[in-house]
């Protein structure tokens, strides 16, 4: 073997070893993020459980004078599902966004404190009963991981979850199963068990929405006439605007739910927009449910005594606009600090727990608490948009962005009607609200999320052989 010929084998194995400790590495690192990512995730959710019994304890000096243990076994039941679920995220979804779940566990926690402190005026039993439903929701998120661990299992039944938010729709409408509360017919009790199905049925459109639109995505996109500069889709390609427009209004009309039936459209057409990235969708929408609306507000009482209350709340201050009004009066008095937890008087606006908490921690927290609460649901739409932005298959961008914007449509309904940003309606704001129904749907959404951002971070590598 000559000079020339060992110093070429020389390299060659050189290039080999050097070739198999980056191979080496690269497998090291890989291994090292998700474990890093678990750690941290595991960190926050220890920080957000943290939170929460810290308000619960001051609360039980500043009303109590002494800790409590009267949520003591359900609280622990609860700690073990969130940690039930956080090893459930380690073993099927490794790679998945450390901040959605403790954000998730974090507004959970709030929410039962804030609870447990209007139960010193209400009823006891509302705390308790948060817990357990908050339980049974983890244990939910736990069951969806498990059962679909993959989210294009769901792209093969678009039709079929379709079909199923519509059944869950027209559940409140039969006779006998169907139940009224707080005048609207969006309820199902079953054996004393009361639902609301409309809760799984967001979930279901959502990803119902997400197939369609990906099947269907080169027609709604086709052009169409321009008009200022704007161009508007064909007459003919209006048929699905047209069917969920009717479908929203019949909601309005026959369960007399203005929030649902404004969440629903709402989620149709952002998701139609991100589908086809044409601004005529928009407008479109937005006139015709203006204009349903504005004939509702006409012709229904419900919906035209929400919009009188809505434009001049003291006309009717201790009547028909009493809840406004106490809520309004609630967060001024919380001022820019807050009363502290304990010190307010949340419980004198009616639904205090339920539609409205934001008053209720706007008044014993403050703007500054408010803030806090509103920057958390900020980071966790904006999760949940990054997941879809990044993911690598249609159906999955469509279904990151569509349950991202359920949560951001909630926020902004629960919100801006409290606060007289729009008339007030029937929805709950997620996870912080007295509501299992609630508690349950959002909890699904958040394993969604968690399952969507797991697939973005495992997206196959492209390989390149010479």
């Amino acid at each position: 073997m000559s000079d020339a010929q060992s110093a070429d084998g020389g390299q060659a194995r050189t290039f080999e070893k050097t070739r198999t400790s980056e191979t080496v590495l690269q497998r090291i690192t890989a291994l090292r993020a998700p474990r890093k990512l678990q750690a941290l995730e595991l960190a926050l959710l220890v920080f957000a459980v943290a939170i929460g019994v810290g308000a619960i304890v001051i609360i039980d000096l500043t009303l109590g004078g002494a800790p409590s243990t009267e949520l003591l076994p359900m609280g622990a039941a609860f700690a073990v599902a969130l940690i039930g679920l956080h090893l459930t995220i380690r073993r099927i979804a490794p790679d998945a966004d450390p901040l959605i779940m403790p954000i998730a566990a974090m507004l959970n926690m709030v929410g039962i404190a804030m609870i447990y402190r209007i139960s010193f005026d209400e009823e006891a039993a509302f705390p308790v009963r948060q817990l357990l439903w908050s339980t049974i929701a983890v244990v939910a998120a736990i069951a969806v991981l498990w059962v679909i661990r993959n989210h294009m299992v769901l792209f093969r039944y678009t039709y079929l979850t379709g079909l199923a938010a519509v059944v869950l729709l027209l559940l409140p409408m039969l006779p006998g199963i169907g139940q009224t509360l707080n005048g609207a017919r969006v309820w199902i009790n079953i054996g004393g068990f009361s639902f609301q199905p409309g809760e799984i049925a967001k979930i279901l459109l959502a990803v119902f929405f997400a197939g369609y639109l990906v099947r269907s995505r080169d027609s709604l996109a086709m052009a169409g006439k321009k008009i200022l500069g704007i161009r508007f889709p064909r007459a003919r390609d209006l048929g699905p605007l047209i069917v969920f427009w009717l479908a929203a209004m019949s909601v309005l009309v026959f369960q007399r739910d203005l929030g649902t039936s404004l969440l629903y459209f709402g989620l149709f057409l952002s998701m139609l927009y991100l589908a086809t990235g044409r601004i005529g969708w928009i407008i479109l929408g937005l006139g015709l449910f203006l204009a349903g609306g504005l004939i509702a507000s006409q012709t229904l009482p419900y919906v035209g005594n929400r919009f009188a209350n809505w434009l001049d709340p003291f006309a009717d201050p201790n009547g028909a606009s009493y809840q406004m009004v106490q809520g309004l009066f609630g967060m001024a008095n919380g001022g820019m600090t807050g009363t502290g937890l304990g010190q307010g008087y949340p419980a004198v606006t009616p639904l205090s727990f339920s539609d409205y908490i934001i008053p209720s921690i706007g008044e014993e927290l403050g703007l500054i608490g408010l803030f806090v609460i509103l920057a958390a649901y900020l980071l966790l739409v904006g999760r949940g948009l990054r997941i879809g932005f990044a993911g690598h298959d249609d159906f999955g961008k469509l279904l990151a962005a569509g349950l991202a914007f359920t949560i951001a449509f909630q926020v902004f309904i629960v919100v801006g009607g409290v606060t007289r940003v729009i008339p007030l309606t029937g929805l709950t704001a997620p996870f912080l609200a007295a509501g299992g129904s609630s508690l349950v749907s959002n909890w699904i959404i958040i394993a969604l999320l968690i399952l969507l951002s797991n697939s973005v971070r495992n997206r196959p590598k492209l390989v390149i052989r010479s």
